[in-house]
């Protein structure tokens, strides 16, 4: 066959994989939205909040509304030294250099070869003769039905699905590290106020027990005293031992020994401003786990056809060009070489329905990669709703605690002046003095569960990292 008869067979083979890719890319799309259709995505988020998100002007990225250095120094030391994101960086790696090696599935691949034989006769017979040889061989498959193409599709979109699960790794850490960076404070604050607690309950033993030797009150109020002072030691013992393995978790995550040494601030940072929230569709264009879920579609579509043109016959141009020559020095004289070129057409045949399975399971996987796109797609729903909920939820608990400590530390004074006249009895005043001191701790603790529900926040709407 002359090679001007071959070129209608390149044309139609790059024609039909063009037509096949975009088919496939459509069809994929189609699909997904499809699957997120079907959950009645609203226009708005229906989360009560006490915040109107499209009157805030907050920063675009979130580490830096947190005005918080530190914070930001660890996260930037975590994303250069965490394992567990290098091995995701080099699996992210990994599925490029195989989309790049797919590549050449579509393009021709040469072989050269080189050979040497020598013979020789029986006993008596010294005579040998020696031949070299030296061939090129050229074979191209041509993707008359885009097979090729969809795997290089495929090869693709799975890269970029990982890529996405990288990115989103990234935010993850960054989330885990700021997180546990807030843990350590909050604990900090906690054992602070425990040993104030501790000193105020010494004082009141002290004078307790004066009143005690003088006949001014009972030894109850001593054996009350002595154990509440013996419940604040637990609560230092375990609020210290928190300390040490909040400190151990941050640093895994740093990279560094867990020797729970890290230095942190003495005091949590100021809440930053919500950011804007957005639309509920937007949330699907930005959250990495979200578009690498979609890239599973694509690669689950291509994945399929690819699967159902292995039926077909397979089309492929080879050419040969070789030379012998007893002669080494001959072996590169072009009036010695041959060269042949040829055509060739495989057809299935029989496999006993390895095809069709490998069919049936294709489409299954496509339809998995529906449902879990769609199932990624709710759950980043129910994170952004949770989220915004919780940061009204905590604004009010905020406002009632605040409240609650006032008034608690207001009935503490007026009740230890009265009990240091000899009014009323200790353990009413210890009482509102618990009171008080549990207010606030619950309200150190509402603080650093707001900073959190702003990170969350940031993540779930897969914000600016």
């Amino acid at each position: 066959m002359r090679v001007s008869r071959l070129t209608p067979l390149v044309i139609i083979a790059l024609f039909s994989t063009s037509c096949v890719t975009n088919t496939t890319k459509q069809d994929s799309q189609k699909a997904a939205d499809e699957a997120v259709g079907k959950l009645d995505v609203p226009n708005n988020w229906t989360a009560p909040d006490l915040i109107k998100y499209e009157d805030v002007h907050a920063p675009t990225k979130w580490i830096e509304s947190f005005n918080d250095p530190v914070m930001l120094k660890l996260i930037e030391e975590g994303k250069a030294n965490n394992l567990n994101l290098k091995v995701t960086a080099a699996n992210m790696d990994k599925a490029w250099l195989l989309a790049d090696q797919s590549n050449s599935a579509l393009k021709p691949t040469a072989d050269l070869s080189l050979g040497a034989n020598q013979a020789g006769g029986g006993k008596g017979n010294s005579s040998t003769t020696g031949q070299f040889n030296v061939g090129v061989n050229v074979s191209w498959e041509l993707d008359v039905w885009g097979r090729l193409k969809a795997g290089i599709d495929a090869a693709t979109a799975n890269a970029q699905s990982v890529e996405a699960d990288y990115i989103y790794a990234q935010q993850s850490l960054s989330a885990s590290i700021a997180k546990s960076y807030l843990k350590v404070i909050e604990t900090k604050l906690q054992t602070d106020l425990t040993k104030k607690n501790q000193a105020t309950l010494e004082k009141t033993m002290h004078i307790t027990q004066v009143r005690y030797d003088n006949g001014m009150t009972s030894a109850q109020d001593v054996a009350v005293n002595k154990s509440n002072l013996a419940v604040v030691e637990e609560q230092l013992i375990t609020l210290e031992g928190s300390q040490r393995d909040a400190l151990r978790a941050l640093e895994v995550l740093l990279g560094r020994y867990p020797s729970a040494s890290a230095d942190t601030p003495d005091g949590l940072p100021d809440l930053p401003l919500s950011p804007p929230a957005g639309i509920p569709s937007e949330v699907l264009e930005r959250r990495p786990d979200v578009v690498s879920a979609e890239r599973k579609i694509a690669q689950a579509y291509n994945a399929t056809y690819q699967a159902k043109t292995a039926h077909l016959p397979k089309f492929s141009l080879t050419a040969d060009l070789s030379n012998a020559s007893g002669s080494l020095l001959d072996i590169l004289n072009p009036t010695n070489l041959l060269w042949q070129l040829a055509s060739n057409i495989v057809a299935p045949l029989f496999d006993d329905g390895k095809r069709k399975i490998d069919t049936e399971i294709a489409t299954v996987e496509q339809k998995q990669a529906v449902s879990n796109y769609a199932q990624t797609a709710l759950t980043a729903f129910s994170e952004v709703e949770t989220d915004l909920d919780q940061g009204g939820t905590l604004a009010r608990r905020e406002i009632a605690l605040t409240e609650v400590l006032t008034q608690s530390n207001k009935a503490y004074r007026i009740a230890d002046l009265r009990y240091k006249e000899g009014e009323i009895g200790l353990l009413d005043t210890l009482q509102l003095q618990q009171q008080a001191i549990a207010a606030e701790s619950n309200l150190i603790s509402i603080k650093r569960l707001q900073l959190e529900q702003r990170i969350n926040l940031y993540l779930a709407l897969g914000g600016s990292w």
